[in-house]
């Protein structure tokens, strides 16, 4: 049974990805982008992962505190063509010179779970964590989703979709609109994950036994027009095709203007 939406202070997700790209001092020796991965970094041979573990390192700073992060470049390059980029554009610009990245709209827990990915091919499984802490890690995988969006890891973004759901499901608790607004916000029309969350606050706004309504994704719906489209073509669908009565067939005093719990004597116009 669904409880109502958890509600969590607001975290100060920004509609508007902050990225900045900035050059350092310190040259490497140009190889070129390993290739992108399409197997699990675990199963890749020793020699290869070796490789990958050797060069220069990329500084990359996250979140509002700047966390800093120093990751071999080659690893990044081999998973991400989105690094790939980065690489390629400051070596041109700057002669050689090594590029750091600073992502100060992504959240530090999220980036925490990629840099176990890059390098151990898995992320955590929330089945092994307790009940405390399942909602704050299924918050994080929202967040690693967001920024694996932003810089192309469709692999990623499948597990990080797949431990929210697990995560929501096992913590009892669903996502309110602080948490889906950045969701629309952040990711494009096509997205699975716009999907998902407009299916939750469905089910919600239909559930009788939840004290969620349609006026409790507010902020959603003046935000985003596609959330408004995709909740109700949600309910469409969900409502397995019955249909409410005609309001043109209906007691026509439901339309009258009186004080609330008063009926009318006048008769309905058809």
């Amino acid at each position: 049974m669904d409880t109502p939406p958890y509600t969590p202070p607001p975290t100060g997700h920004s509609s508007i990805d902050s990225l900045h790209i900035h050059y350092c001092d310190f040259a490497y020796e140009h190889k070129g982008p390993f290739r992108m991965a399409v197997t699990d970094i675990g199963e890749t041979t020793a020699k290869t992962f070796a490789e990958l573990l050797s060069g220069s390192t990329m500084d990359i700073y996250v979140g509002k505190t700047r966390r800093h992060w120093s990751l071999h470049r080659n690893i990044l390059c081999h998973h991400s063509t989105w690094f790939q980029k980065q690489v390629e554009h400051g070596s041109m610009k700057e002669g050689g010179k090594d590029v750091s990245v600073e992502l100060f709209d992504d959240d530090p827990r999220a980036f925490e779970l990629l840099v176990k990915w890059l390098y151990q091919g898995k992320i955590d499984n929330v089945s092994d964590m307790p009940m405390d802490k399942k909602w704050d890690f299924a918050d994080a995988c929202q967040q690693l989703y967001i920024l694996c969006d932003k810089i192309n890891l469709p692999q990623l973004k499948n597990l990080a979709i797949d431990q929210f759901r697990k995560g929501c499901n096992e913590a009892g608790l669903v996502p309110g609109p602080e948490e889906i607004k950045p969701v629309y916000d952040k990711t494009p029309p096509s997205s699975p994950f716009r999907k998902l969350v407009s299916k939750i606050a469905a089910r919600q706004i239909m559930d009788p036994e939840s004290e969620s309504d349609a006026s409790t994704y507010r902020q959603c719906f003046e935000g985003s027009s596609d959330f408004a489209i995709d909740v109700v073509n949600a309910i469409k669908a969900g409502a397995g095709g019955s249909l409410f009565q005609d309001p043109t067939e209906e007691d026509g005093c439901c339309y009258h203007e009186h004080s609330l719990g008063q009926r009318c004597d006048t008769p309905s116009h058809r």
